[in-house]
């Protein structure tokens, strides 16, 4: 398969048929957010396989894992517009690419924040705005990066193999909606590398609103 590392090869396309990508031998394309196709140069064949094949290159570093995986999670999202789906998907793609403890996401319900589609161990099902990372993110309507979860004001220890934390908030028209969530079991795992690029995942779930 060839394959570039920041994925600027990869063509988002819809189309009826795969005879349609005839003049894109020797690049991998999106097909109708759910299949890739692969064309090879050497032979006319064409390798059709499922999107759950994530292009995440090997001893990349965490920039370069994130250029590969965002335009990805793009594609997997376009052409669906359940919000549950997209975020089942999203989580676990983020899982799948750095083996996270928890990735997942809460939505804004009254005055307080509903588990929704998540990857990894059972979780707090509720969390009151302004409570904990989550609520305080929502609450302040910012990114909130913990290197140490233990030294958090008021954290709520869903789970104690917890070390540290990265909170995204998701908006829409000025107001919180929900908020992205992930936990590692190493302290100080996220910056503003993972700031960046999860901010990034924020406004693609943001536009599907």
């Amino acid at each position: 398969m060839k394959y570039n590392k920041s994925l600027e090869i990869l063509i988002f396309v819809k189309a009826k048929t795969p005879s349609y990508f005839a003049g894109y031998k020797g690049t991998t394309i999106v097909y109708n957010s759910c299949w890739f196709l692969n064309f090879i140069n050497d032979n006319e064949s064409i390798n059709l396989y499922m999107a759950e094949s994530l292009i995440i290159p090997k001893g990349a570093s965490k920039s370069e894992k994130y250029e590969a995986l965002l335009p990805q999670l793009k594609a997997l999202i376009h052409y669906e517009s359940d919000l549950t789906a997209n975020l089942a998907n999203i989580s676990s793609a983020l899982n799948m690419a750095f083996d996270f403890l928890w990735v997942g996401f809460y939505l804004s319900n009254q005055e307080q924040l509903v588990l929704g589609p998540f990857q990894g161990p059972i979780a707090c099902t509720r969390i009151p705005f302004g409570k904990g990372v989550c609520g305080t993110a929502y609450s302040e309507a910012k990114t909130i990066i913990v290197e140490d979860v233990d030294a958090f004001p008021g954290h709520i220890a869903c789970s104690s193999d917890s070390k540290s934390e990265i909170v995204v908030p998701i908006i829409k028209d000025g107001e919180v909606k929900l908020i992205l969530d992930i936990d590692s079991d190493s302290y100080s795992s996220f910056n503003e590398v993972d700031q960046k690029y999860l901010e990034q995942v924020a406004s693609f779930i943001s536009d599907k609103l």
